[in-house]
């Protein structure tokens, strides 16, 4: 498995700043005041969604047996490197929306003109030059992170090393505390 980005929802604002440097990454220019007045105007492949009391930005999650690619007639939407991102090729694209129908996150988007897809490439261009994806660069909480699979896999020994650690020291304290009050 290649990397994805990976979500910490106790620290997400919603505050929509991925939203922002994913459709500034993906502009002509890539300059704020001057993608403003791009035609067509430069769209996001990110979405902060709220979810009761969180909110959640969702992109492409680069499954590994991608539906999306699976569906394509025109092999638009493709995996370059077996380890690497999902991406679409645009000249490819015929807007059929297959991709959109069997996506199971719902974050592959059609284009403002609706001549094609768009969805979540990595941030690849930033990437390939050892820089973070706009969104995870952008979050002024570090909610995003760019991670693989043995980030991931470590990154859940540790918290669930603390919670044991946490919840046996809570019930040794409940028990110090029910001798203490016996006596």
């Amino acid at each position: 498995m290649g990397k994805t980005i990976i979500v910490n929802i106790e620290k997400c604002l919603a505050c929509k700043s991925c939203e922002i440097a994913c459709a500034l990454a993906h502009s002509r220019s890539k300059v704020l005041h001057e993608a403003l007045g791009e035609l067509p105007q430069p769209q996001r492949r990110v979405s902060v969604q709220p979810a009761g009391e969180f909110a959640v930005p969702l992109q492409c999650r680069h499954c590994e047996n991608a539906p999306c690619i699976t569906v394509c007639p025109t092999n638009a939407i493709h995996r370059p490197q077996a380890d690497g991102p999902v991406l679409v090729d645009q000249d490819k694209c015929i807007g059929c929306k297959f991709c959109v129908v069997v996506c199971p996150f719902g974050v592959i988007n059609i284009s403002i003109d609706g001549t094609a897809v768009l969805k979540c490439d990595l941030c690849i261009e930033r990437t390939g030059m050892g820089e973070e994806p706009a969104c995870v660069e952008a979050c002024p909480t570090r909610a995003l992170k760019l991670a693989d699979e043995e980030e991931l896999a470590a990154d859940k020994k540790r918290l669930a090393a603390w919670e044991l650690v946490l919840l046996t020291h809570k019930k040794d304290n409940n028990k110090q505390k029910q001798k203490e009050n016996t006596k």
